[in-house]
């Protein structure tokens, strides 16, 4: 393990190397929103950084937890101030039709859905930001949730989740982050909450740019960006110049099926993370995390692994976001190891459309939990599809989409899922617009 984890910083800090070295030679010009406060539309532009923030360091509202994206991705906010706090919203909804292939699969009407508010105010020498995330999904899409072939993760009724995505709980983020400037190049952080996120993974899917038109959740989920929503988390660390060091006490459980309460418990799990932005357009970030006890059915402890890659550039009428993700789960008490591998992009071109791809491998060995031997299968994802805009303006963007999902898997699965299993979604998405300016 100590080889893998020296490896893996060895990989990071290489790659953290060469795109500085690139923003040495080609500095993006600065599109961070000013703070002059102007009325637009009902709107306040103002900068979404954190108070004394450098423009081209990304900014902690356009993540989730206190991770970070590239400071180019687009604002879909909508923003004012009262008194001296600024107070910020944001959140998507999708009404689709899912119709999953195969003798495993089945149709349903669904909808995916969240709601993010966000308050800041100056507090002493730091910037103090609250952070509320909420979703309706245990209404919208009950028992046992949203159909998704392959996906594992979670439980229902005492019994696991298999080709189901579980519903997002109703609190799914309670937090508070305070960022201290100590020197000109460095800052301090705190970051927690009795339902957050903590340092362990990219940026969540939810919140993920270049995962901003796909509706369903990746199959590789539980494997890198599952700690998402936490009962009890503690993080801090320190941002240095371009570089972020931080480290997080969290409860390794994972949510219950009662998606309307918190679960609060002992901190009984830790992870560190290290990332670096380059440039306006690059976040690079790697994390190590130890979990006590994460799953209801299972009595063993985890270790999880993993480092991503990500790309945002602004085009003259619409945007490019691109993630490359690898994320590690070793399962401790019988030794077991489960990788996998992401990309996923979202070309937003002519102002009004997107294209959008997501290609997965990942290892599953929940498949069949009644077995008396649980082998891992290497799964395929592969989704392709598309959104058109019908209303575009400052306060709303509703789209009409829709993608296919295909798959690969070992001959062996043939039996139970079919030959050739084919999966698709057919939806509207409404989410706030475009304030206008990056992050």
């Amino acid at each position: 393990m100590r080889s893998v984890l020296l490896r893996s910083i060895a990989i990071f800090a290489i790659v953290s190397c060469a795109l500085a070295q690139e923003a040495s030679h080609n500095q993006e010009p600065n599109h961070n929103m000013d703070m002059s406060g102007q009325e637009q539309s009902g709107q306040v532009t103002r900068n979404m950084s954190m108070e004394g923030s450098p423009s081209w360091l990304p900014s902690f509202h356009a993540g989730s937890g206190s991770n970070w994206q590239p400071a180019s991705v687009p604002a879909h906010l909508w923003m004012t101030t009262r008194s001296s706090w600024d107070l910020m919203a944001h959140g998507a909804l999708f009404l689709t039709y899912n119709q999953q292939g195969g003798p495993r699969g089945e149709g349903k009407a669904e909808s995916v859905n969240y709601l993010m508010l966000m308050e800041q105010h100056k507090l002493g020498p730091g910037t103090l930001l609250f952070r509320q995330m909420f979703s309706a999904e245990s209404l919208t899409s009950p028992h046992p949730g949203f159909p998704e072939l392959f996906q594992t993760g979670e439980t229902y009724h005492g019994q696991p989740l298999i080709d189901h995505q579980h519903p997002h709980n109703v609190f799914a983020e309670l937090s508070m982050l305070y960022t201290v400037p100590v020197s000109e190049k460095v800052s301090w952080l705190f970051y927690g909450g009795p339902s957050a996120e903590p340092a362990l993974g990219p940026v969540t899917y939810i919140h993920r740019e270049s995962a901003s038109e796909n509706p369903a959740a990746p199959l590789s989920h539980h494997l890198q960006d599952s700690t998402h929503t936490s009962f009890g988390v503690v993080t801090t660390g320190f941002v240095i110049d371009r570089f972020k060091i931080e480290g997080s006490a969290f409860n390794g459980h994972e949510p219950d099926e009662d998606r309307w309460d918190i679960q609060l418990g002992a901190l009984n799990s830790w992870s560190f993370r290290v990332s670096a932005a380059p440039t306006r357009n690059w976040v690079a970030e790697y994390s190590y995390g130890y979990l006590q006890r994460p799953e209801a059915l299972e009595p063993g402890n985890e270790r999880r692994e993993g480092a991503s890659l990500e790309y945002n550039r602004p085009l003259t009428n619409g945007n490019w976001a691109t993630s490359l993700i690898w994320g590690r789960k070793r399962k401790l008490l019988d030794d077991t190891v489960q990788n996998s591998y992401l990309l996923e992009s979202t070309l937003n071109f002519r102002k009004r459309n997107y294209a959008y791809t997501r290609l997965e491998l990942v290892d599953k060995d929940e498949l069949f939990p009644e077995a008396p031997t649980h082998p891992s299968f290497r799964i395929g994802a592969y989704t392709f599809g598309g959104v058109r805009d019908l209303v575009q303006n400052h306060h709303w963007q509703l789209g009409l989409g829709a993608d296919m999902v295909f798959y690969s898997k070992p001959g062996v699965l043939d039996w139970t899922y079919g030959d050739r299993p084919v999966s698709f979604h057919v939806f509207l998405r409404l989410r706030t617009g475009l304030s206008g300016h990056r992050h």
